[in-house]
């Protein structure tokens, strides 16, 4: 068998293996904060973490397919390892950069909601209160 196809086999198989560990792992953990940031409302925190699951394997799976082919053909193990080695790398910062940009949005998403729950009175008005005396200038 050609190591160019050795290569790309073994490339696919660890890729999609990190992409769907790092997914789960982000799924898993992900949940409580995504809870928080939609104030508790579990039934749409479960919506929006599979929402954002789904995209993160559409667009790492999709770099994961555009970035398997290699401009030159490996000819020995050296040439694997070394091939290997860059596209994995690439794959990991992609990864990386990906859970990091939704952490950066949901926690954008967080800081507002909190704001807004600052904002909001403890009790809403009861009426209105004359005031006690008369205003002279």
């Amino acid at each position: 068998m050609d190591l160019t196809v050795v290569a790309y086999i073994t490339y696919l198989l660890i890729s999609v293996g990190l992409t769907v560990w790092v997914a789960r792992t982000l799924s898993r953990n992900g949940r409580i904060f995504i809870a928080d940031v939609l104030q508790g409302d579990e039934k749409l925190a479960d919506a929006v973490n599979h929402l954002l699951v789904v995209g993160f394997y559409l667009v790492n799976l999709g770099f994961v397919t555009l970035y398997l082919r290699s401009a030159e053909a490996v000819a020995d193990a050296r040439g694997l390892f070394e091939a290997l080695s860059v596209k994995l790398g690439v794959v990991l910062l992609v990864l990386g950069v990906m859970h990091l940009l939704n952490v950066w949005v949901l926690n954008k998403f967080r800081r507002r909601g909190v704001l807004e729950r600052q904002q909001t009175p403890p009790v809403p008005p009861q009426g209105w209160t004359a005031p006690a005396g008369a205003w002279r200038p």
